[in-house]
């Protein structure tokens, strides 16, 4: 059936522009031409795309050695024409977890020699592959792994039978020792390369033993089916956002997993009676006791370091439970260094940090924009008998009008800011407040890295320790901790 719709584009149509106005045999064949070339997407999934109505395809139609070639209508051809392969060497992985290889372009009549950066995910620095590019950008190139032509040594077999389409993990590929030294050395790099921080010592990476059925927390995904047995429940496929049917991740935990499993069946008998109109996101989270919730209004309860925290299932709340302990007692002893009496807490959550640290200070202050949030710390200060610690509503911009009795000599604050880190406003009141000491924990090096370079420019801080944790093994994602001190 494909094979007779390219003949029929080559013999109607070689070389020209198409679009999905012809009738609707025409758009078919070119979809096909287009998915099953890219992606590999199956005849009966060309289909469905088809069918959808008011959507326009656009393609060209070429040739190469491996026969005919739907090109996307928007990919620039410079320097690679559409699925040109080629061997390459890796010689790093990004912060985002993709290879990273170079090649040198012949030189042209406007342009010398150049070195031109490909991208490619699924491989290992040291690595010779073969690529096909499938995306040209104004300063590098996407591809492909074809094949690995000369593994790394670090190479291991993955453990999960999706890795190499599910989006979820990056680095199953690779060692877990080689994994945590990747992650020291990208958060070097990026302090380099972002803070202009060459002189900083970063830590070995720490992390335990669990490298799988880790995660307290996953949310798989479904679109609404056209029929029943078309369901798909599980993850986006990798570079995408088409959901792929996953029946078990071996990141979650076993208790997890089951839950997971009794849900899928389920809702496969939910959907033989009727078809819902829209997808949806599902949520499994595990607390004390193996207890998994799905209703993310629900309470959930964990203990770490003593204290028991009792949080919403949808909301916040870090996802391994057995490296969280170890990062909390590091971030702890950095505040209580130096014998400050108070502790602010920005970003403070259901009170994590802050309750945790509370019997080694005077007084703790946290700081949280969602109200509930602060209702949850609150409440967790209540029921663990916690009486020295104040949780205020408000942006963490303003906490410092609100704790200008503390003396800042005496004062350490803890940030611990979402993705895109801390603000402007934020850090200059921060200076302003003249903390001698700050500990910053991010979940994101990159931006940490952009407010470490302000910290030490303006703020007259400097680094006294580097430190990742890894608590998302198998992903690019990493947990890093920075104490500033000022003199």
């Amino acid at each position: 059936m494909v094979s007779e719709r390219r003949a029929l584009l080559i013999r109607f149509a070689r070389g020209r522009l198409f679009t999905a106005h012809m009738w609707r045999g025409f758009v078919l064949a070119m979809i096909t031409v287009l998915f099953t070339t890219r992606r590999g997407t199956s005849l009966r999934s060309a289909r469905r795309i088809a069918a959808v109505p008011r959507h326009s395809y656009r393609v060209r139609v070429v040739e190469d050695d491996g026969g005919l070639v739907g090109v996307p209508r928007k990919f620039q051809p410079t320097p690679f024409p559409y699925h040109h392969e080629m061997e390459l060497r890796i010689d790093d992985v990004s912060n985002l977890g993709v290879g990273v290889g170079r090649v040198q372009l012949p030189a042209t009549s406007t342009n010398a020699t150049s070195s031109w950066v490909v991208m490619v995910p699924l491989v290992l620095p040291g690595e010779t592959v073969r690529v096909r590019v499938f995306r040209n950008h104004a300063t590098y190139s996407e591809a492909d792994l074809v094949e690995v032509v000369t593994p790394s040594p670090d190479r291991v077999q993955p453990q999960c039978q999706y890795f190499s389409v599910c989006g979820g993990c990056n680095y199953q590929m690779m060692s877990l020792p080689a994994q945590r030294r990747w992650k020291q050395a990208q958060v070097g790099s990026l302090l380099a390369r972002l803070g202009g921080i060459t002189d900083a010592t970063v830590s070995p990476v720490v992390g335990t033993e669990h490298a799988y059925h880790y995660r307290s927390k996953i949310t798989p995904h479904y679109d609404a089916p056209r029929k029943a047995e078309d369901l798909k429940v599980g993850f986006q496929r990798r570079g995408t956002r088409i959901i792929i049917d996953v029946d078990q991740c071996i990141i979650a935990t076993p208790a997890i997993n089951k839950e997971y499993a009794d849900a899928r069946v389920a809702l496969m008998e939910q959907m033989s009676k009727k078809l819902p109109k829209k997808g949806a996101t599902l949520l499994f989270r595990e607390g004390d006791g193996a207890h998994v919730e799905t209703d993310p209004r629900k309470n959930m309860q964990q203990q770490v370091n003593g204290i028991t925290f009792t949080f919403k299932a949808g909301e916040f709340f870090q996802n391994n439970a057995y490296v969280l302990p170890l990062m909390v007692n590091h971030v702890l002893s950095l505040c209580k260094g130096g014998g400050s009496r108070f502790l602010i807490d920005a970003y403070c959550g259901s009170g994590l940090f802050s309750l945790c640290a509370a019997a080694d200070f005077e007084a703790v202050y946290g700081v949280e924009v969602s109200d509930l949030a602060v209702q949850a710390a609150q409440a967790n200060a209540q029921a663990n008998q916690i009486l020295n610690a104040q949780f205020l509503c408000g942006s963490s911009e303003a906490i410092f009008s609100q704790v200008k009795h503390l003396p800042s000599a005496d004062t350490v604050v803890l940030i611990d800011p979402p993705r895109k880190g801390c603000d402007e406003q934020f850090l200059s009141q921060l200076f302003a407040f003249s903390p001698k000491r700050v500990v910053y924990v991010s979940c994101d090096p990159a931006t940490q890295a952009r407010d470490a370079k302000i910290m030490l420019a303006e703020g007259g801080y400097r680094i006294t320790s580097v430190t990742p944790f890894d608590l998302f093994p198998q992903t690019r994602h990493i947990e890093n901790v920075i104490a500033f001190e000022r003199d």
